[in-house]
């Protein structure tokens, strides 16, 4: 307390001052409405400029909430896509129609660990088995496909990416229709390989690239990548084609994961039939 006293008493001009310039400042407010205005204008833009700042910097640290419900609420909404949902035909009262059955289901989960510069690169999800994640469904972000999950802990799961030397997606060139598996040659993260294109296929680069049905693990039409170039290599009947990837695996945080929910039943067929040829 006594050396607040001190500290007063020897700068107590200062405050003479400042006291007397407010006080000068409230006479011209009182006996001048132009300047009184010009101040009171001059006021609420310092006190409007700190309540902006003070928003911004809430909102700033407000981000990664609002981008998780902004996840959890696209893939709600992804859920009632009608791509999600195959068409059955049905005979009833001797009128062809048609019912609707879900197909897929997407649930979002963040990316917790990723790699790009290895032949073999995972990505480790912060959803497992008890959040219904299990072996074989698709991963895909808001740019594009990502990966098919491998395994799965009680909370956790690991995603073999499309950056994985062992990866095989079929995918198709969206206008022409032609297909053939993606690889990844280890070289580049940004970039992948669509093989066995036929070639007659019409294309040219720009042209998009998206998952196929074919597939069995991702819906057909997620999106995939754009032509960059392609070539049809010695000794080969088909075009290889480079595709420049949508989705950039270096940064993708937020993803979702897509159940197939007759892929069971079909691989059940397949499998099936399969015996049944080799019989």
């Amino acid at each position: 307390m006594r050396n607040l006293l001190t500290f007063v008493v020897k700068h107590h001009f200062i405050f003479i001052f400042l006291f007397l310039q407010m006080i000068s400042i409230w006479f011209m407010v009182q006996d001048n409405g132009y300047q009184g205005s010009q101040v009171l204008n001059s006021s609420n833009n310092v006190v409007a400029g700190i309540y902006t700042a003070a928003a911004n910097t809430k909102d700033y640290f407000a981000l990664k909430q609002e981008n998780d419900k902004l996840a959890l609420e696209n893939s709600v909404l992804r859920n009632f896509l009608k791509s999600n949902y195959s068409i059955l035909p049905l005979r009833e009262f001797k009128k062809n129609d048609t019912l609707y059955k879900q197909q897929y289901s997407f649930m979002s989960a963040k990316v917790v660990n990723s790699s790009v510069n290895k032949r073999r690169n995972f990505l480790t999800l912060n959803v497992g088995a008890e959040q219904g994640i299990g072996q074989d469904m698709a991963v895909m972000s808001s740019e594009g496909i990502v990966g098919i999950v491998t395994n799965a802990s009680t909370n956790f799961a690991s995603v073999m990416s499309i950056l994985h030397k062992d990866i095989r997606v079929n995918c198709q060139l969206k206008k022409d229709g032609s297909y053939g598996p993606l690889i990844w040659d280890g070289k580049d993260y940004r970039y992948c390989l669509l093989t066995d294109i036929p070639t007659h296929a019409k294309m040219k680069a720009g042209d998009t690239v998206i998952t196929s049905e074919l597939s069995g693990i991702f819906p057909e039409g997620i999106m995939v990548g754009f032509v960059e170039s392609f070539e049809r290599r010695q000794n080969e009947s088909f075009y290889t084609v480079r595709i420049k990837l949508s989705a950039d695996l270096k940064k993708v945080n937020h993803v979702y994961v897509i159940k197939n929910k007759f892929k069971k039943e079909r691989d059940s067929l397949e499998n099936l039939t399969q015996k049944q040829v080799d019989d």
